[in-house]
């Protein structure tokens, strides 16, 4: 029973185990079935969500880049290898001066030409899988999108080189997913063009690095192997490569160098060291270098490889520098310009017009990186610099009050007398060398090409007797009047111009003599006789760009009164004209300019220009030189180190402001220019310090220093061998030195005739007339013309200087009309008597004159009549009487007679006798009684057949004369009169 029992439970178990069994199963398949119902659901989900996502990113990321062109090949490469390369300089001769001045330094390098160490370094730490990913690491995107939503702290960054190359090339540093994906786009655009050698040189060609040790900002692996450690990109050591390598990724914090260009300190430096270690353990960790290189390189002390701070170009040569870049700027706006069809005179014309293309050209200079070759030479420039800042007679230096224009406040400023120099070869108009100023950082004018000043005396032979000679009407034989002239229209009765190099004026002188003392009014009277001819209106053919055309009508013109001033450049370089035979050629800075391809975009071409004849150019440079024989230069020849044939001229402008001086000889033609920039009266500045040289020996110093500091530099230019030489049509010819005409017997007489060179189509044609070998008499006090009626016996014989003549010669202009002023102090001119003027016959029978005696000594008054010429003493003998003596009304009223009865008769120029006196008696007491009329009087018409008994028998009076014999060297100081006082 126990048995059955057991066996029924069994089956009851095992049909219950057999349901249980049934149900699970069932349950197993059905939770499988509905698991993976589920998981299929899930898959059909996510594979949907994900074609979903995908869909709207990539809708997302379209609409991100919708508005970026699709650029070709051309186009990305003219992105990508867009340096913006600076531009570099040079002196003549193909001398390496430096960059241009810009924000950043850059120098464009093939990739042939980089370290290996540089190319690994860079990959290593900027990206590893350069070469094998096509332009974008998805991985490194999705961590730095997460890092960038997460906000995580630590952003490793996902950029590759690639990326890194279209973000400073095409794209911009905003931070936006709209330029994450236009960056992505492009990245894997320039990977389809572009090979991993062309697009890491790109990269090594624009990547900021940090400053040199000039403290300019650098980008490129050359600036930065250059101004960092001194080598070429081609040779940096596995320290130096990974030192630069660091940079990039703050270039400012490593740098080694302040803004400066000092090298930062010990803490400053340790940033840009740390980085470098990591550099070389990225290097070692990718098999770039070995372990031994990697500790061989971590313990090199890359600290002494920075070079030592150098000055910047800028800071080595400011004025020069600055210089260039203005005459580039201006070349390229006008290249620029042309390719727009627009003309030099349209740029003139509109200035808004200029401003664009000057920006433009200033833009184009900073990233193109042309070639700038100038005409400048170094060892030239470099001397005159030297010579420039050790001379230490320019002057006192002045304090200024002046308005500080941010603050408002008066503040005191420093006033030196500053300095603008400049060196112009004459035949070709190249700049070999300037100066332009003392110190830059106290003043940046350029003051030998930016500042306009007047020109004082140096503007002689530009506008007065270079014009005059070309137009026939002056010579350096030209006889004019250095006297007290009214030369000021508006002020008829007053002197003007004066003389200040001397104290009084000089007589008769020679074109010749006045230039090389540096006479004001023969050189405006030359002016004047030319001013309203409009050939005569030289300055513009001569590359003076200030002039306008009232300055001609001017009369201060002729001095250096010109409205706008001249610089220093444009001074010299009209003076080169006369050393050209007459062509001005305008001078230049610029010889050439190339782009980085080695293409010539510009070449200077010298257009010459006909000014002068070379007869007149000879004639003015001969003139010239006397300046520095015996005028106002006289004193350079001895500081020079070397002898040549130099031509110059002086000057100083109104009020002492500006001192002058420009030689030239057949090489070169150089000059100077001192003075203050707040205008100060330089003479009155040195006497209030202490005095010492004058302003103008001063200026002729610096001259003679600068051109011994060019002949050290460069002997065989500034010291040619060979004189001007003198062309055809010139000839020695004798002429009058009172009158400049052809010389007459009476000229001959008076031992006044000279000789001098002339052009050939004007020598004079007209005789002398200035002189009459004649009669007269002394009436008053003064020196007449005799009359044909006059008595030979009052009569003396001279060589008389015309009246007539006196008024041509002055035009009438002379404020106090005394001829004797026109007689030089010169004892050649002692033969010519000056009457003061003719004197007319009044038709009265002169007045009576009243006698006495005291002894034998018989004594009378003076006629009241003015044109009696003397007196006749008669002896009266019963009825008839007998001339005795006959006395001169310039001399003492007495003569000395025996006993007897006398009386006195005056006598006119006309010959006419008065009543006779009242009868003295010497020795007698017999009454007087009225004399009978006289015998009668010697004729007029028999000179020398007259009594002259009693007679002063002198020569008359040598008139008071001053000028000095040219013939002899003066020390002239170089003063010359400054601009008149209505100078415009």
């Amino acid at each position: 029973m126990k048995e059955k029992w057991s066996q029924f439970n069994e089956k009851i178990s095992s049909l219950y185990h057999k349901i249980q069994n049934n149900r699970l199963q069932k349950g197993a398949r059905i939770t499988y079935g509905v698991l993976w119902n589920l998981l299929l659901i899930f898959v059909i989900v996510v594979v949907a969500g994900a074609f979903f996502a995908g869909g709207v990113g990539a809708g997302y990321f379209a609409s991100l880049v919708k508005k970026e062109p699709v650029r070709s090949y051309s186009e990305m490469k003219k992105d990508i290898y867009n340096y913006e390369e600076t531009s570099n300089l040079y002196f003549a001769n193909n001398v390496y001066l430096g960059k241009l001045r810009s924000d950043i330094d850059r120098e464009e390098v093939s990739i042939n030409n980089i370290s290996p160490y540089l190319k690994k370094a860079i990959v290593a730490t900027e990206d590893q899988y350069f070469y094998e990913h096509h332009g974008v690491v998805p991985k490194s995107i999705f961590r730095a999108m997460f890092q960038e939503f997460t906000n995580s702290s630590v952003q490793t960054g996902g950029s590759t080189l690639t990326q890194q190359l279209i973000k400073n090339q095409i794209l911009t540093n905003e931070v936006s997913f709209e330029r994450k994906a236009k960056e992505i786009l492009l990245a894997l655009r320039l990977e389809k063009f572009f090979n991993k050698d062309e697009i890491l040189e790109a990269y090594l060609n624009v990547s900021p690095f940090g400053r040199n040790s000039s403290g300019r900002n650098i980008a490129g692996a050359q600036a930065a192997a250059k101004g960092i450690f001194g080598v070429e990109a081609k040779d940096l050591s596995l320290p130096q490569a990974a030192f630069i390598a660091g940079l990039p990724q703050s270039p400012y914090g490593y740098t080694p160098f302040t803004n400066q260009g000092k090298l930062k300190s010990e803490d400053g430096l340790k940033p840009g060291l740390d980085r470098m270690k990591i550099v070389l353990k990225r290097m070692n960790d990718n098999g770039f270098i070995s372990d031994k290189q990697y500790h061989d390189a971590l313990n090199y002390d890359i600290v002494k490889d920075f070079i030592p701070s150098k000055p910047s170009l800028i800071d080595k040569y400011p004025w020069l520098t600055f210089e260039i870049e203005d005459r580039a700027s201006d070349i390229i706006s006008k290249i620029l310009a042309k390719k727009d069809g627009y003309t030099e005179e349209d740029l003139k014309k509109d200035n808004e017009l200029k401003d664009k293309y000057k920006t433009l050209a200033s833009r184009n200079l900073r990233q193109n990186g042309y070639k700038i070759h100038t005409t400048i030479n170094k060892d030239i420039y470099d001397a005159m610099q030297k010579a420039k800042d050790s001379y230490d007679q320019y002057g006192p230096t002045l304090t200024e009050t002046i308005t500080d224009k941010e603050t408002g406040q008066k503040v005191q400023k420093p006033n030196p007398v500053q300095v603008g120099a400049i060196l112009i070869q004459n035949q070709t108009g190249k700049i070999l060398s300037f100066v332009g100023g003392r110190d830059f950082k106290t003043e940046q004018l350029n003051h030998a090409t930016q500042s306009h000043r007047s020109n004082g005396s140096t503007m002689k032979p530009l506008v007065d007797y270079g014009p005059a000679m070309e137009l026939g009407k002056s010579a350096p034989g030209a006889v004019l009047p250095d006297v007290g002239l009214a030369l000021n229209p508006q002020k008829p009765n007053e002197v003007y111009p004066h003389d200040y190099v001397e104290t009084s004026f000089k007589g008769l002188v020679t074109a010749r003599y006045a230039l090389a003392k540096s006479y004001n009014v023969p050189a405006m009277k030359t002016f004047v006789s030319i001013m309203d001819n409009p050939s005569s209106h030289f300055l513009e053919k001569m590359g003076v760009t200030t002039v306008i055309p009232s300055d001609y009508q001017h009369r201060s013109l002729a001095l250096g009164g010109i409205h706008y001033g001249i610089s220093v450049e444009e001074n010299v370089n009209a003076y080169a004209t006369f050393a050209n035979g007459g062509q001005f050629v305008d001078a230049y800075m610029i010889d050439s300019i190339s782009d980085k391809d080695g293409k010539t975009i510009f070449k200077h071409e010298s257009k010459p220009v006909d000014v002068f004849s070379p007869q007149t150019s000879y004639l003015m440079l001969d003139m010239m030189r006397d300046v520095l024989k015996y005028g106002t230069a006289a004193s350079v020849p001895s500081h020079l180190k070397f002898s040549t044939d130099w031509a110059g001229k002086t000057g100083t402008s109104q009020d002492q402001h500006d001192s002058w001086f420009v030689a030239t000889n057949p090489n070169v033609t150089m000059g100077t220019w001192t003075g203050y920039d707040i205008p100060e009266d330089l003479k009155a500045a040195i006497s209030r310090h202490g005095g010492g040289e004058s302003y103008s020996l001063r200026n002729l110093g610096i001259w003679s220093k600068l051109a011994n500091a060019a002949y050290d530099a460069d002997p065989n230019l500034m010291d040619p061998k060979e004189r001007f030489k003198m062309p055809g049509g010139i000839v020695k010819r004798s002429y009058c030195a009172v009158s400049g005409k052809l010389p007459s017997e009476a000229c001959s007489k008076a031992g006044l005739v000279e000789t001098d060179l002339f052009n050939a189509k004007y020598v004079p044609s007209e005789t002398d007339d200035s002189l009459v070998d004649g009669k007269y008499v002394e009436a008053g006090g003064k020196k007449y013309l005799a009359l044909p009626t006059t008595p030979a016996e009052f009569s003396k014989s001279g060589l008389i200087l015309n009246p007539d003549f006196v008024k041509e010669i002055t035009n009438g202009w002379m404020v106090n009309p005394d001829p004797r002023q026109l007689i030089p102090n010169n004892p050649k001119w002692n033969k010519i008597l000056v009457p003061d003027d003719k004197i007319e016959d009044d038709g009265a029978v002169p007045g009576a004159v009243k006698a006495s005696a005291s002894g034998n000594k018989l004594s009378w008054t003076s006629s009241p009549s003015k044109d009696v010429i003397g007196y006749r003493v008669y002896k009266i003998s019963g009825s008839s009487m007998q001339k005795v003596a006959s006395v001169s009304s310039g001399s003492a009223h007495t003569a000395n007679v025996g006993n007897g009865k006398y009386t006195v008769m005056a006598v006119d120029i006309a010959g006419k006798e008065s009543s006779s006196s009242n009868v003295v008696s010497i020795g007698s007491s017999e009454p007087a009684s009225k004399p009978d009329k006289p015998d009668k009087p010697d004729k007029p018409d028999k000179p020398g057949k007259g009594d002259n008994g009693g007679g002063d028998g002198t020569d008359p009076a040598t008139p008071p004369t001053d000028q000095t014999d040219p013939t002899k060297p003066g020390s002239g100081d170089g003063t010359q009169d400054p601009p008149p006082k209505d100078n415009p």
